[in-house]
């Protein structure tokens, strides 16, 4: 009986076997030319997550010449007969994939690589660019522009929503964070900064090679590169590598304010780290030009850059650095995942601004509320859908102001307990990832056990002065 059954099983198995036809895996397909940010439909790329960045860039502030080589370790997402880069400008020289050289072609910002052999859904390849050229200069100094700003003794790379391409092959949009390896070589007597710790500097035949580690995943916006001279201060302190760049150029009087401000870094994150958690990176620290005249500050990960107008007084020195700082956990360790979400960066950055002025003895976080609150509703504060505001409105004070209070609107609705367990747990919870508006709200809701869509509704989402919380 034993023996019949046993038979019987194998006819079963074979019967089902050969009435399930085999699913075919999808043939190779070329990867998206775009992240799907409606926004900025050619930003980023599809098909690929990549993993780390190898940068060697070489740059000489006489000419504005920039020599790089890239080396991008990514995973496929999907079987890739070609993939998507992002470059802006720049002269590409040689492309290999796994080794092998690979065929690519251009047009405006995308760079298309097909690979000498299709790449394998899930597997990991490497992808080395040989490039060069002047970077693209920032032609309107301000948020939305990103680019090279050439000062007289070297360079300042940043901008926002979108940078990297400036000087680097890349997929250049927030959704897909990787780590970073940095080099920067410069005339010897320049320094050369960047994002994370320093991995040490090394002087050959009148060229210094400066070095740095960004070990956490951050958004390609967030990479930096501030060439010239100026005077470092490094230190560690509670696990944190401290590099301070100021340029001794400024005028005395910035100089010593940002030089104060800057000393108070480590003070300014255990005070963040009480309402947010425990700080994201392992490096911190700032860079400020003397010629720094873009107008405006930028989160670059680990290492904000600063404009000289930052430090015109001590309060508002130390307020711009608290909301930089702010942005480490809000907007580079947790990251949007597309930009109609920026009010997660801003506001919460703006709002840590009101929790320091209250700890500072300047006005309370609800006094700063009545006041912004008490702007007629005619006003271009109240006209914004913040948690959507539109490509050519992103940054517009709206987002900052009406973002910050937004979420003391949730504190008053849902109480100082609750409403710090949900800034704490947004931190931690989503450390190194990319998030949205609607995450939020759900977070909000389960931690507060309460219903708050007329709340956001109200607040992110109506182009009109929201009814008193």
């Amino acid at each position: 009986m034993v023996r019949k059954l046993a038979v019987l099983a194998a006819v079963l198995t074979s019967v089902l076997a050969a009435g399930t036809p085999a699913v075919a895996a999808p043939a190779p397909a070329p990867g998206a030319p775009g992240a799907g940010d409606p926004y900025y439909p050619l930003d980023g790329n599809g098909g690929y997550d990549v993993k780390h960045y190898d940068l060697a860039v070489r740059y000489a502030p006489a000419t504005d010449a920039l020599t790089g080589a890239v080396t991008i370790r990514a995973r496929a997402t999907q079987a890739l007969s070609a993939f998507n880069l992002d470059l802006d400008g720049l002269t590409i020289r040689s492309v290999t994939v796994d080794g092998r050289p690979a065929r690519w072609s251009r047009e405006g910002t995308e760079l298309t690589v097909t690979p000498r052999r299709p790449l394998h859904r899930n597997n990991t390849f490497v992808t080395k660019i040989a490039y060069d050229g002047v970077p693209k200069v920032i032609a309107d100094p301000d948020l939305g522009d990103g680019g090279a700003f050439p000062t007289s003794d070297g360079v300042m790379i940043l901008g926002e929503p979108d940078v990297a391409q400036s000087w680097f092959p890349s997929n250049d949009h927030p959704s897909d964070k990787a780590s970073y390896s940095i080099a920067l070589t410069v005339p010897a007597g320049l320094e050369a900064v960047s994002n994370g710790s320093p991995a040490g500097h090394t002087t050959r035949r009148g060229w210094t090679t400066w070095r740095w580690e960004q070990p956490e995943p951050m958004a390609s916006y967030l990479a930096m590169a501030s060439i010239g001279e100026f005077a470092l201060t490094s230190y560690q302190r509670n696990g944190i590598r401290f590099v301070d760049a100021i340029d001794p150029e400024m005028p005395a009087e910035q100089r010593a304010i940002a030089a104060k401000s800057f000393a108070r870094e480590p003070e300014i994150l255990r005070f963040l780290s009480g309402y947010f958690g425990p700080y994201p990176f392992r490096a911190a620290g700032g860079a400020v030009d003397a010629e720094g005249d873009w107008g405006y500050a930028l989160e670059t990960q680990g290492r904000p850059i600063y404009t000289p107008g930052d430090f015109a007084d001590q309060e508002g020195g130390d307020s711009v650095v608290v909301h930089e700082l702010a942005h480490q956990w809000y907007g580079d360790s947790v990251t949007v995942a597309r930009w109609s979400d920026i009010w997660l960066n801003e506001g919460f950055a703006s709002y840590a601004e009101w929790l320091w002025r209250e700890h500072e003895g300047f006005e309370t976080a609800q006094q700063n509320f009545e006041r912004r609150y008490a702007t007629p509703a005619d006003s271009a504060l109240w006209k914004s859908k913040v948690a959507d505001p539109g490509a050519p409105n992103l940054f517009v004070g709206a987002v900052y102001n009406r973002g910050a209070m937004t979420l003391h609107a949730l504190r008053l609705t849902v109480g100082d307990q609750k409403f710090f367990r949900i800034l704490r747990s947004w931190a931690q919870t989503n450390r190194n990832g990319n998030v949205t508006t609607a995450e939020f709200v759900a977070r909000a809701e389960r931690i507060s056990g309460r219903d708050l869509d007329a709340l956001f509704t109200a607040w992110l989402y109506t182009p009109s002065k929201p009814a008193h919380p």
